[in-house]
């Protein structure tokens, strides 16, 4: 009997954790909930490790729940005061928690640990909070804080600002 053996060729990457930037919303259009939960896919399939934002609702929830799902591990990063009101003890805005949460008590930490755990960066469409966290890991790298890869994931029709088109244009030059 002869012994067939095959290869899988494996898809791996010099990345072991990727940070998204993306919304809390899943955004307008169905090809953005698709990107997301793509990436997540591509992420697995390659062994890279999830660092997002923390939260599991929208474009977030999306990514992070396919990087879980797939067995690899996801570490979000939440301001406390999203993540839990103190009066209530209800779970706020980022809904119910994926992988593994750091509470950090602002805004600047939360980026700062995101940054901290990432070998790369991605962006993904989202809001006015995503557009600030790529322009804070842009102007690092420009200062030196960091040389870790930046990639944008952007669509179009989702670029229809002035400012977002001179912000993709000058990120795509460097």
């Amino acid at each position: 009997m002869e012994a067939k053996v095959s290869f899988i060729e494996e898809k791996r990457s010099r990345f072991h954790r990727i940070c998204v930037y993306c919304g809390s919303a899943k955004g307008r259009k169905s090809s953005y909930q698709e990107a997301a939960i793509e990436l997540g896919k591509e992420l697995v399939e390659r062994g890279i490790d999830l660092v997002y934002g923390g939260g599991s609702i929208g474009l977030m929830g999306l990514v992070s729940h396919a990087v879980h799902d797939g067995g690899r591990h996801v570490i979000g990063s939440v301001r406390f005061q999203l993540m839990i009101d103190v009066a209530t003890s209800v779970l706020q805005v980022t809904g119910e928690p994926v992988g593994e949460v750091k509470a950090v008590s602002g805004m600047h930490e939360r980026k700062a640990e995101m940054a901290r755990y990432a070998d790369a960066f991605i962006a993904l469409p989202g809001g006015y909070g995503t557009l600030e966290e790529l322009l804070e890991v842009i102007t690092w790298a420009q200062l030196g804080i960091h040389k870790k890869p930046k990639l944008f994931i952007m669509f179009i029709s989702y670029i229809n600002s002035p400012l977002l088109v001179a912000v993709w244009t000058k990120a795509q030059v460097q």
